[in-house]
């Protein structure tokens, strides 16, 4: 029996499309003709390309799920044979290298960005219709005094780019150019299979112009007949007061280019805040620990307590226990977008001394043979015992 497209990427039959996109762009980037050793790195490769072009395509995928993996494909060639299906021949010119094909930008794209590139943006079954570009991601790491104040950062990233020198079409401007013969020249291409529910007729994108319409004599030399290339790119972003983890900042139009004259995608930039090892965050809440002397969790005192925007007073009352917390109002992280602050959460913890010199052991002794009672032993003996310390 064949190896099914769910095994080839490693997914359940009932896996989401977000989960056969991770496990694709996992497979490519180990399978990759230019990075693997195998030998059949390339066939390998080719049939990963498929798995995810038929399971991330809804009415493929249920069609594919009516008929098995073996009378599916065995439809799919036939529609291929003089209907023009994936992987179809080259134009007139010597090839024109379809989607279908190993290597080139689109895997590249997908391996690294997670979207569908096509020459040129063409191709994936829309036409020639304007479609907005891909959304990009990346992340970005801050500290937690750049997440309480703000601050303006620098991401610097490689993403895809329109090519300069054919303007994104994938061919030069004086390539020799034909209409297309698989499709006459419309884009799309009809494919019709016989199905246990009857006939399908299914309209796709010509796997010969890539939806163009139209077949050139050449590529461009600099994107490959890609018609994007990969940059460099280095964006100043604002980090707002009080972002958390796992936030995400979008910066509009600065994502991959849109197909045929569509907008540019998005990119989205995943925040990670880098709290240290001195306070814990809660949401907009931070938790710290203070250490206080024994005298003082005894007779009370007044300690300063170090914020994240500069130290304030807290009042340790008297009796105070070890793992006693204490609230500071609004001394936490800004509220992101809105008015306010988180609290501030103290706990402290008594520090029991690790020595003790003759006069505090001769205070405590009497304190202990006093039963820790409110008593005066020799007159003035609290205060003896707050000096000593």
């Amino acid at each position: 029996m064949s190896e099914n497209f769910y095994d080839v990427l490693g997914v359940s039959r009932d896996a989401s499309e977000e989960e056969i996109k991770k496990a694709y762009r996992k497979q490519a980037a180990e399978h990759h003709p230019d990075v693997s050793d195998d030998d059949d790195a390339e066939e390998r490769f080719k049939k990963i390309q498929k798995a995810k072009e038929v399971l991330t395509d809804e009415q493929k995928r249920q069609q594919y799920d009516q008929l098995g993996h073996d009378r599916f494909t065995e439809a799919d060639k036939r529609g291929a044979t003089g209907g023009g299906g994936p992987g179809g021949a080259g134009g007139p010119f010597g090839g024109a290298g379809g989607a279908g094909s190993a290597g080139g930008f689109e895997d590249i794209f997908n391996q690294f960005f997670g979207g569908g590139g096509g020459r040129g943006g063409r191709g994936g079954g829309g036409g020639n219709r304007p479609r907005q570009g891909q959304d990009l991601r990346t992340g970005l790491t801050i500290d937690l005094e750049e997440a309480f104040k703000g601050a303006t950062k620098e991401v610097t990233l490689t993403r895809p780019s329109e090519c300069d020198t054919c303007g994104g079409a994938g061919h030069p401007p004086d390539a020799d150019v034909e209409t297309c013969p698989q499709c006459n020249g419309r884009g799309q291409v009809q494919q019709v299979q016989q199905t246990p529910l009857g006939r399908v007729q299914q309209t796709s994108t010509c796997p010969r112009c890539e939806g163009e319409g139209e077949l050139y004599s050449e590529d461009c030399a600099d994107c490959g007949g890609d018609g994007v290339v990969r940059e460099e790119a280095t964006l100043s972003v604002e980090i707002p007061p009080g972002i958390r983890s796992g936030q995400s900042l979008r910066m509009e139009r600065e994502g991959a280019p849109g197909e045929n004259g569509g907008p540019k995608g998005d990119l989205l930039i995943e925040v990670d805040v880098e709290v240290g090892d001195r306070y814990e965050r809660d949401g907009d809440d931070l938790r710290v620990n203070e250490a206080v002397s024994f005298p003082q969790a005894v007779f009370g005192d007044t300690i300063e307590v170090e914020t994240v925007d500069g130290s304030v007073e807290m009042d340790v009352p008297a009796g105070t226990q070890s793992g006693e917390t204490f609230r500071l109002e609004g001394k936490g992280m800004p509220r992101l977008r809105r008015r306010g602050r988180g609290d501030l959460y103290v706990q402290v913890g008594v520090v029991i001394p690790e020595s003790l010199n003759e006069e505090q052991r001769e205070a405590l002794e009497a304190f202990a043979e006093a039963g820790g009672e409110d008593v005066d032993v020799g007159g003035g003996f609290f205060e003896k015992l707050k000096s000593s310390f």
